[in-house]
């Protein structure tokens, strides 16, 4: 594809850097246009960093600060993701959510939270009395006096997300380059030069949407003015046998600290407890501590008193990009052909195509040719469906009469069949290694966490990359990039 005049030879029109859950919803929306698109990032498959461990909220933005950037992109990307995820088949379940005042101070607050939440144009949320508490939730600890019910609050795979949004890129001609620490921007007569650590990409604009990292990408790229602090954030999944002690979200009264600890069903069938939020200098730091787990599991016996008799699954941790400011740091410098998407913490996987619209728009603001492509239209892809509340393979006769490894289970603790394996070994956008693979079938995701069937998936994974052991390609669109070599390591939750 030859790009606008003054495109340098051999570069991309646009480059992010950043393959999360913003810098793929962006790679869709900008490969709807005749633009050659490439998406860098340091891990070998997307969505590995803040995207994978949260708390799988769609959240409605009920709580967003009044008129801020954040509480527009998050109002309008929710929207957009449950259109989206209905069309690509990402499971999501509307669960909505019981915000609980325990104490008098935070029954006081209740109003103010609710008046909040209209000025953010939400009016479906509602006062709750204590009774209507219990109702609602029987297994509700004792002492709640209050709360407020939203009811469009919902739960969502925060795994399928940006993987259909990176397929929908990658078929639509974007490429992957994946295993590429960006170490250094230069600017260039007519872009950028990326120094990576496996060479230069180079590109006429670049979008910064490194999460983590996206203050120390705008310090290369001559920017400044905010600085990237990460929030450790710790959780429990509990067994699926927990499950029906949760109907709704249940959220806590949030202080100007944090959002506090909540109690969450998942699309998975498990439920959630936490997070943390703890202020920490490594980036990398995402090991679950003990004395943030006790914390959390007194947290969950006063919430939900029958959680202290149920078995826990897996543990983890997550780290949110926040920064000194309150709200998202996003601009476009037309002058530098340059996207900041930084500061977007807990909220960008339910912001995140209200980001990437608007960061478009910013775009062609600034200059940015968009033209869009004979092929735009087509839709999202067609993703497996992972969740619960739907059917699975194992449980569809027609398919499995059609395709007999749709009903051989690999899998037992999370019903993963051969099939599913298969074809997520040969999708467009295939696993790099044994975690990649966990969050595009659940398989080793589950009780056992891989006791039993980690050799079998293994032997799988191997058969498929052949016996030279290479990478599997990333990009079966037009482009048809390489992705990084697959790891044996076996990674929990994620």
């Amino acid at each position: 594809m030859t790009g606008p005049p003054g495109t340098p030879p051999g570069a991309a029109d646009v480059a992010i850097i950043g393959a999360g859950v913003v810098g793929t919803a962006i790679a869709r929306e900008l490969a709807r246009y005749d633009l050659s698109i490439v998406v860098v990032d340091a891990a070998t498959d997307v969505g590995t960093g803040t995207t994978k461990a949260n708390t799988a909220i769609l959240h409605t933005g009920f709580d967003a600060v009044p008129g801020s950037l954040e509480s527009r992109l998050l109002r309008r990307g929710s929207a957009l993701l449950r259109g989206y995820a209905t069309r690509a088949g990402i499971p999501v379940e509307r669960t909505g959510a019981l915000l609980v005042a325990w104490t008098a101070e935070q029954r006081r607050a209740l109003p103010e939270i609710e008046e909040k939440a209209r000025q953010n144009g939400y009016t479906a949320i509602r006062p709750v009395p204590a009774a209507g508490l219990y109702q609602r939730e029987p297994h509700l600890g004792p002492g709640a006096l209050a709360g407020l019910e939203i009811p469009d609050e919902s739960v969502i795979c925060p795994w399928t997300t940006p993987l259909a949004y990176a397929t929908e890129a990658v078929r639509a001609g974007a490429r992957l380059e994946l295993g590429r620490l960006v170490t250094g921007v230069h600017s260039e007569a007519d872009g950028h030069a990326l120094a990576t650590s496996r060479g230069t990409i180079r590109c006429r604009w670049l979008v910064n949407a490194a999460g983590l990292g996206a203050d120390l990408v705008d310090a290369m790229a001559g920017g400044g003015g905010f600085t990237i602090r990460p929030r450790r954030g710790e959780l429990i999944v509990f067994d699926k046998l927990a499950r029906p002690l949760v109907g709704s979200i249940l959220l806590p009264v949030p202080t100007a600290a944090t959002k506090g600890v909540l109690v969450a069903p998942t699309v998975y069938g498990n439920v959630l407890l936490g997070p943390t939020a703890e202020d920490i200098d490594d980036r990398s730091d995402t090991g679950t501590t003990a004395a943030g787990l006790a914390a959390l599991l007194e947290a969950g016996h006063r919430i939900v008193p029958d959680l202290a008799g149920e078995e826990v699954t897996a543990t983890y941790a997550g780290l949110r990009a926040a920064t000194e400011h309150r709200d998202y740091q996003i601009r476009v410098d037309p002058a530098r052909r340059y996207a900041c998407v930084a500061g977007i913490r807990s909220t960008g996987l339910s912001a995140s195509l209200g980001i990437a619209e608007y960061v478009t728009d910013q775009l062609a603001g600034a200059g940015l040719p968009l033209a869009e492509r004979g092929t735009a239209g087509a839709g999202p892809p067609a993703m497996p469906y992972i969740g619960e509340a739907g059917t699975r393979p194992y449980q569809d006769a027609g398919r499995i009469a059609a395709d007999p490894e749709y009903g051989r289970i690999v899998c037992h603790c999370e019903r993963v069949t051969r099939g599913e394996i298969r074809d997520a070994l040969a999708s467009t956008v295939p696993p790099a290694d044994a975690g990649g693979l966990r969050r595009r079938t659940r398989a080793m995701n589950g009780r056992c966490q891989g006791f039993y069937c980690a050799a079998t998936v293994s032997a799988m994974m191997a058969a498929a990359r052949g016996p030279a052991g290479g990478g599997r390609a990333v990009d079966r669109g037009p482009a048809g990039r390489a992705a990084g070599r697959a790891s044996p390591e076996l990674g929990r939750l994620a």
